[in-house]
């Protein structure tokens, strides 16, 4: 259907709704059963049983089971059937952990979905993008990437990009007229908002004609397919780890089947010894826990209000040196309270706080107070915050500045925002670069801009000001004055807001130029946005982990100095600059003393971009904050992107890597040391992991060279790699943070993953259980009363136990005495679970035929605890 070229009249009621309510709570349920959800096809996750038979297609796993049929084949049924056996065990714990992972991410993916802002039983109400229905009515504002496929109601400077659709860049200014002309183009279909595009400025309201796969995009069935997750930096450099380790592994195994063939020993065993040593070199659980991992630090992270968009920023934001944050609503409540006004050359004072009680004194007589009602009256109609009344009470929605302003007219009365008698006849939105808004409304028959922004903004367009009633000449003496009163304002950590007028002949066709320039000067309005109470801690706790703290602003040079000061931002010798010096540098210029400063005040968000730069010039890992569309660049090129999940516009949302659910900077700092936690966590699981692995192939290669028995069989090595290497390596994943996690400085960003002298941890620690576990065989083979059996069921429990001791070691980046042992119950339910598999495998008559081994006596398992403890007491102490 051609729904451009009906009226907005035909159009809504052709999908029966209501311009002035929207549609009922009921009739939407009703659509959205009949209609679906308002998404788009996405290509299926692997069902359960396709996840699981992809274990199957891992290298290793296929040649254990070329090894099976091997075995089979020789007539070694036990041997075959616990290889397969093992195999599955595997195959079923790898399916479990990719499985939980899958539904840990949907599970993210879900949550970052954006929302729709829809009128409903005449209310407007924020809902998820995927429960908008056909006949909504919806609000655009600029930032918002449109939900669904809208007929255009009514446009203020509306201007929407539409490349996904149609490839053109330049944003498309939309209009809410038919358009009378069949088969028209796409892209000329102005009147029309199409799902996926973006809102560059303005807004407007539409009403939703078609949703999920009916919508454009949806009909562009190339467009609508997922597109493969991608691996982080950590996942990419694990997988070449995985191709080294199969190289040495393959290597090693070779030379000891090669050693032990001419010492003499059987072929088909040191085929079998090979193969399965060859799998206990390579740790082919850890992609699935490094998954698992990461993707329970997200579920950490959205419990404390962070949603991680990219898993890549999770090992990112454990090297974040600079976080660079926006004050208002990051660093502040975000809670505007105006406080005082300046008008007619005298202060007025505001009392009662954020909300309706209180007064505004300080006016001398009856002309004051009108001149001053007039003013708070004009401040509210030139914004976008709305006086609701619901039940009874009293409730004003909208931007924080705007509702400030309108809630301390409503202190005054409320009959002093009542807009019946003025018709607003053309608004200029506001803009982060134009730091300016203006409406031209018609007020008793006359016309006037009203234009509401920064003070120096506006007082250098100010050539007239309003005193008594007069309007008098902008002389030095006034303009001095005014700029006195803003210092003494800002010095208070207030926020300042000018309010002009100008009387226009006609209001029709007016341009911005025109209706913001030549104005007369109204007054001030200062308001306080006060510090967030854990901003001040999180930014000390900033300090301790050698992360510096910028705050970013477009408030006051003052204002910004001396909030920044109340929160320990500014050090003594911190610099504080505003953007008109900032644009008298050069970048070489700003690279050279980005250091040291710590505050930018009245910057645009352009500016950001070239803060970013600065700063990553100088070899620092950045992280930034923003919420509006021109901040999209500069949240790209950081490091971390940090945009505001309350008042952030979908744009900064999808531009970023992280979402605060709260808007906080506390939020930020946690999501830093939530960063930290899980790439220290990763380090600890293949710290022990690989250090095992390296026991495991030095026992084997420790009698090959020197002339011994096989200390362990093929069966007995697989059997360790499954009962060690899975649930210990996974509670080391869920192990809790360090105390000094947030003292230590931030980690390089290219450092590898063997830095810090985990290599050397994981060489010697190998070396160690090698050489007990070699030694715990000797000492039972040269008792000349015991059989082989009884040697390799030694060598055996001291491999495992040594292991397991060894987990606990890794909790530490230094010794196991520098921590409480006991502090991570997963890690004892997973120790004792890997020690009660091996019980029945030493005591089980049916378990020990199938594992060649013997039953132990206490004294045995004495001399196996005193080995096994030895590698992490020596390195214990060496270090203590």
């Amino acid at each position: 259907m051609n729904w451009y070229e009906m009226t907005v009249n035909e159009t809504i009621k052709r999908l029966g709704s209501q311009a002035e309510t929207g549609l009922s709570s009921s009739t939407a349920e009703k659509r959205l059963k009949k209609y679906g959800k308002n998404q788009l096809t996405e290509a299926k996750p692997p069902l359960g049983i396709a996840l699981f038979f992809k274990q199957f297609k891992d290298f290793m796993v296929i040649i254990l089971l070329i090894a099976t049929f091997i075995a089979a084949y020789l007539g070694e049924a036990v041997d075959a059937i616990v290889i397969v056996v093992i195999v599955l065990i595997n195959s079923v714990l790898g399916y479990l952990q990719e499985n939980r992972a899958e539904k840990s991410l949907a599970k993210l993916k879900q949550m970052a979905n954006p929302v729709a802002h829809v009128k409903r039983d005449g209310q407007w109400v924020l809902i998820p993008s995927s429960e908008v229905v056909i006949g909504d009515i919806v609000r655009l504002k600029s930032g918002d990437r449109v939900v669904a496929d809208l007929r255009i109601i009514t446009s203020t400077q509306l201007s929407i990009e539409e490349s996904a659709i149609t490839g053109e860049t330049l944003p498309i200014p939309k209009v809410s007229q038919a358009i009378k002309q069949q088969q028209l183009n796409i892209g000329d279909q102005i009147n029309m908002a199409f799902m996926s595009s973006l809102v560059t400025s303005g807004h407007g309201i539409g009403v939703v004609v078609a949703t999920g796969m009916d919508t454009v995009v949806g009909q562009i069935a190339d467009l609508i397919v997922q597109a493969p997750t991608q691996k982080t930096p950590l996942e990419k450099r694990l997988q070449n780890l995985g191709k080294i380790l199969i190289f040495v592994s393959i290597l090693l195994t070779s030379l000891v089947v090669a050693a032990g063939i001419w010492q003499g020993q059987p072929v088909y065993q040191m085929f079998l010894s090979g193969i399965s040593l060859a799998v206990a070199v390579i740790p082919e659980g850890l992609p699935a826990i490094v998954t698992v991992v990461l993707s329970l630090g997200v579920q950490r992270m959205i419990k404390r209000k962070a949603i991680v968009r990219k898993l890549s920023a999770v090992e990112t934001l454990g090297s974040t040196s600079v976080i660079c944050s926006d004050k208002t609503g990051t660093l502040t409540e975000n809670r505007m309270t105006v406080v005082e006004i300046y008008l007619n050359q005298r202060l007025f004072q505001v009392s009662g706080g954020y909300s309706f009680t209180g007064d505004i004194t300080g006016a001398r007589n009856q002309a004051e107070d009108k001149m001053l009602n007039r003013f708070l009256r004009y401040g509210s109609i030139c914004g976008d915050a709305e006086l609701l009344e619901q039940n009874g009470e009293i409730s004003i929605q909208g931007d924080p500045t705007d509702v400030a302003i309108m809630m301390a007219a409503a202190k005054k009365s409320t009959s002093i925002i009542e807009r019946q008698q003025v018709t607003k006849i053309t608004e200029f939105p506001f803009d982060s670069n134009r730091k300016r808004m203006s409406v031209v409304i018609n007020d008793g028959n006359q016309y006037y801009s009203i234009v509401k922004g920064a003070p120096d903004i506006l007082l250098s367009r100010s050539d007239r000001i309003e005193e008594n009633g007069r309007i008098l000449r902008m002389d030095q003496v006034r303009r001095a004055k005014i700029e006195q009163v803003l210092n003494s304002m800002a010095s208070k950590a207030y926020r300042t807001i000018a309010l002009c007028i100008k009387p226009l002949p006609h209001g029709n066709q007016i341009k911005a130029e025109h209706a913001e320039n030549d104005l007369v000067f109204i007054g001030l309005i200062a308001m306080v946005d006060p510090p967030r109470p854990e901003a001040k801690k999180a930014i000390e706790q900033c300090k301790k982990a050698g992360i510096k703290t910028v705050m970013i602003t477009g408030d006051h040079a003052g204002t910004a100095h001396a909030i920044a000061k109340e929160l320990n931002i500014l050090p003594q010798h911190g610099q504080v600059i505003t953007g008109s010096q900032l644009d008298q540098m050069t970048d070489q210029e700003l690279i050279d003393q980005v250091d040291q400063i710590y505050v930018f005040a009245r910057v645009t968000p352009k500016d950001k971009l070239r803060i970013v730069k600065a700063l990553q010039a100088n070899g620092h890992v950045v992280a930034m904050t923003g919420d509006g569309v021109n901040d999209a660049p500069a949240l790209k090129n950081s490091d971390i992107g940090v945009s505001m999940g309350k008042t952030g516009t979908d744009v900064a949302k999808e531009a970023s890597d992280l979402i605060l659910l709260d808007d906080n900077f506390a939020t930020v700092v946690s999501a830093v040391e939530e960063g930290r936690h899980i790439y220290e966590n990763i380090r600890k699981f293949i710290r022990y992991l690989l250090a095992s692995n390296v026991g495991e192939i030095l026992v084997m290669l420790f009698a090959i060279i020197l002339g011994y028995p096989l200390p362990l069989l093929p069966v007995q090595i697989l059997w360790i790699n499954l009962v060690t290497d899975g649930l210990p390596a996974l509670a080391l994943g869920m192990d809790s943070a360090e105390s000094n996690l947030m003292e230590q400085p931030p980690r390089p960003i290219n450092e590898g993953i063997f830095a810090r002298g985990l290599g050397f941890k994981i060489i010697s620690r190998g070396l160690l259980i090698g050489s007990v576990s070699f030694l715990a065989f000797i000492l039972a083979y040269q008792n000349g009363a015991q059989s082989l059996e009884y040697a390799r069921t030694v060598a055996f429990m001291t491999l495992v136990t040594s292991q397991l001791i060894h987990v606990f070691d890794c909790r530490n980046e230094k010794s196991i005495f520098d921590r409480h042992p006991f502090g991570n119950r997963y890690l004892i339910v997973a120790v004792l679970s890997s020690f009660a598999l091996m019980i029945p495998v030493t005591y089980v008559a049916m378990f020990q035929a199938v594992f060649y081994t013997v039953a132990l006596s206490l004294r045995d398992w004495m001399t196996i605890i005193l080995l096994s403890s030895i590698p992490t007491i020596v390195f214990g102490f060496t270090k203590r």
